[in-house]
């Protein structure tokens, strides 16, 4: 009796359990399904996400209102002057150097001037104590001395002669001592300004019998002292150079051509001197000048020939050992060339925009020549008919980093 009993109740619970079961086997679909759903409605932006990572980073990709930023054009050819850049500096014109030194053995009492003063013609650099110079001195007393006794003595002898007590042979003689006294006191006197000895000086030497002290060393010329040789107390000989002054209203820009470009240049060609030290602008552009002088032997050290231009230097901005790049302007060819303006500095390396497709491009390195008239011509990475961005160049490269950023 208990054992039917027990079989019944079973009987009464198995469907509610198979009802149960089944009502969370729909539960577990419907999860399923939704979390599916979830899953695909975020595989979309993950999937442009990854796109745009694996984007070579040097690849851009701007918006369609963006893309009107920047202008693309082909690459063609042009007539394109040949351009060879040297390194080259600033040097003083040798033509307008002075070397200055003391005309007489001496100690040095005095130093009135330093390096990067600017002097005048006839200015006092410096002093000198001599012996030779107080010798000299007294030589041209004596000679003024000489030179008054026969003026004096030839104006008697014309008394004289008009109180006919002497012959004109006398007279003759007499004035024949003056032109010599008086040739041998302006010889004196020249050796004193020879020595430093001023006119003033000579005057008063002449005059007062007052002997100067010291000689002093003057600027033979205006400019600026680019040297100084020489200390107070120093013992300067005749021909040591004590100071250098240079005239730098013009100067020199010197350059080392390569011995295999020395053919292709010849004095009076064009050249366009950049100096990083002025701070140009673009619209200022470079200096110019034209060449005066291509050296007719080459350096065993460096392989290479001297050459030089000379710029005008006016206000002074050219200082001496400055450093420069010289572009020299060759014939007219016809050849690829891309504008300036079109050029972006990577790495210390010229590169250009090239359009892919509608609002993508990508930085392509070039092996470009020198700026001429606005254009670089192309030696390598580009072909003719290639569409790339002209204007813009700099601006579409910083939304590229912001973009690789990003």
């Amino acid at each position: 009796m208990s054992s039917h009993s027990s079989f019944s109740q079973t009987g009464r619970n198995r469907p509610a359990s198979l009802v149960a079961a089944l009502a969370l086997a729909g539960l577990v679909s419907l999860t399923l399904t939704a979390c599916g759903k979830d899953e695909q409605s975020s595989a979309a932006p993950a999937a442009a996400a990854s796109a745009q990572t694996e984007l070579d980073p040097m690849e851009v990709v701007v918006s369609a209102a963006m893309a009107s930023n920047f202008k693309t054009a082909a690459v063609a050819l042009a007539e394109v002057a040949s351009v060879q850049e040297i390194s080259g500096r600033i040097e003083a014109n040798e033509r307008k150097v002075v070397r200055i030194g003391a005309a007489v053995t001496g100690r040095v009492t005095e130093v009135l001037a330093e390096t990067g003063d600017r002097v005048k013609s006839g200015q006092v650099l410096a002093r000198v104590a001599s012996p030779e110079l107080t010798t000299a001195q007294l030589a041209y007393m004596r000679a003024s001395a000489t030179a008054t006794l026969a003026e004096r003595a030839a104006e008697r002898a014309r008394q004289l002669i008009a109180a006919d007590v002497i012959g004109s042979a006398e007279l003759q003689r007499r004035e024949s001592e003056v032109q010599i006294a008086r040739a041998e006191l302006r010889a004196a006197g020249d050796q004193l300004q020879l020595m430093g000895i001023s006119g003033d000086a000579l005057t008063r030497l002449r005059g007062q019998g007052s002997i100067a002290p010291n000689a002093a060393v003057t600027a033979s010329s205006a400019g600026i002292v680019i040297e100084r040789q020489v200390s107070q107390g120093q013992v300067a000989q005749p021909g040591d150079p004590l100071f250098t002054v240079a005239d730098l209203s013009n100067v020199w820009v010197v350059g080392a051509l390569p011995e295999q470009m020395a053919r292709s240049v010849q004095v009076g060609q064009s050249v366009q001197v950049d100096v990083p030290a002025l701070g140009l602008t673009p619209d200022e552009g470079p200096l110019s000048g034209k060449i005066i002088y291509v050296g007719d032997t080459v350096s065993s050290e460096t392989r290479t020939v001297t050459i030089r231009t000379q710029v005008d230097n006016k206000d002074h901005a050219l200082k001496p050992q400055m450093l420069a790049t010289m572009r020299i302007q060759g014939a007219m060819e016809k050849t690829l060339a891309i504008p300036a303006a079109a050029v972006v500095r990577e790495n210390d390396k010229d590169h250009v925009y090239v359009k892919k497709a509608e609002n993508h491009y990508r930085l392509t390195p070039v092996d470009l020549g020198g700026a001429s008239g606005g254009l670089r011509p192309v030696l390598k990475g580009l072909s003719e008919g290639v569409q790339i961005v002209v204007e813009g160049s700099f601006h579409l490269n910083n939304e590229r980093k912001r973009a690789e950023l990003e």
